[in-house]
């Protein structure tokens, strides 16, 4: 018989999972690590400093209407603490826009020892402390990222199956401690590669992480899934269509991602904001899904809000709209009732 404590908190876990997966809506990624927000500011002139960090953020996450389309945002340890101009922690100004904060808890991916070019993600030394800390701040859900790279005669099965590991004890750490736990196995579109060599990758991954998951007793319902997109190397001279992209990544997906997961929230890795809206519309397009398809953001929702910032106070308000619609196309998509049109229109 399962504990009842057990049974209550998988409930609990699973209207986390689906309230961040619920029709029309999908997670806004702002948890760059520290290194990774300094070149996002780069980009645009602006120095990283944590004042700076924190006025960025505060755009995104104080957008009037944003919790119309957006569920969830992944935060950094920096920006969990982190507090608006007008006092009110993120985690606070989040929850009054209906918006879920989650946090990233992984250490980032590192060498893998005697695996060249093969990497492992760290963190799990003191991660039940860190989640209960987390817990307390107001985060419900968490993220870990693995980093699966394909090149010649790697990806190896042991740096495959090393990753799957660690995101089954880090999701069974998250479930105890009542967080629901979001698994990215990133297949990275570095590289030459066909779209089948992508989709064969793509699939032995998820198949590893699946059984760890199995192993580890992780409540499916409970989860959600992050993966890629299946696409053609982004050095690849044949680029597969729209139409095959959409095909391709949900025939995969169905052979391994058990249809008790509520749904998969896809990251945009390498694509374009409007290439990664194009896919999830077209995904959205196809019949028998058995479940939600979603998207996890990143860059895809603000490379536009840099550009229309670019560190200056009175911009605020463009960068804000520049958002709004991005999440507004992406919602769409959701649906399948992006069209090409909505940001034309927008251009004009």
């Amino acid at each position: 018989m399962i504990h009842k404590e057990r049974t209550m908190k998988s409930e609990n876990l699973e209207s986390v999972a689906r309230k961040l997966v619920a029709p029309g809506k999908g997670i806004l990624a702002a948890d760059e690590s520290t290194g990774t927000i300094e070149k996002r500011l780069k980009s645009i002139k602006v120095p990283s400093t944590e004042e700076n960090r924190r006025a960025y953020r505060e755009i995104l996450f104080t957008t009037a209407g944003a919790g119309e389309f957006i569920s969830g945002v992944i935060l950094f340890d920096e920006t969990i603490r982190q507090k608006t101009r007008d006092g009110r922690t993120f985690v606070e100004a989040l929850e009054q826009q209906g918006i879920i904060p989650g946090i990233k808890v992984d250490k980032g991916a590192k060498p893998m020892a005697n695996f060249p070019d093969e990497k492992v993600t760290e963190g799990l030394d003191g991660l039940r402390e860190r989640l209960a800390e987390y817990r307390k701040l107001g985060a419900r859900f968490a993220k870990w990222r693995a980093v699966i790279t394909i090149g010649e005669k790697i990806p190896t099965r042991t740096c495959i199956n090393a990753n799957a590991e660690a995101l089954a004890r880090y999701a069974a750490l998250c479930q105890e401690s009542d967080l629901v736990p979001i698994v990215e196995p990133e297949v990275l579109m570095d590289g030459t590669h066909t779209i089948e060599r992508y989709f064969e990758v793509t699939q032995q991954t998820l198949e590893s992480v699946f059984h760890a998951l199995y192993e580890h007793q992780i409540v499916l319902e409970g989860m959600l899934l992050k993966p890629n997109m299946v696409l053609s190397g982004k050095d690849c001279p044949q680029q597969a269509s729209v139409e095959e992209v959409a095909e391709a990544t949900v025939r995969c997906m169905k052979r391994v991602v058990p249809a008790a997961v509520p749904g998969l929230v896809f990251l945009s890795g390498g694509q374009t904001d409007l290439q990664a809206t194009e896919h999830l519309n077209a995904m959205n397009q196809l019949p028998g899904l058995p479940w939600q398809l979603s998207f996890s953001f990143g860059r895809a929702l603000q490379a536009p809000v840099l550009k229309a910032w670019k560190g200056d106070p009175a911009k605020v308000a463009e960068a804000q709209q520049a958002f709004h619609h991005r999440a507004l196309c992406n919602s769409r998509a959701r649906f399948g009732k992006y069209t090409a049109e909505m940001d034309a229109a927008k251009a004009a």
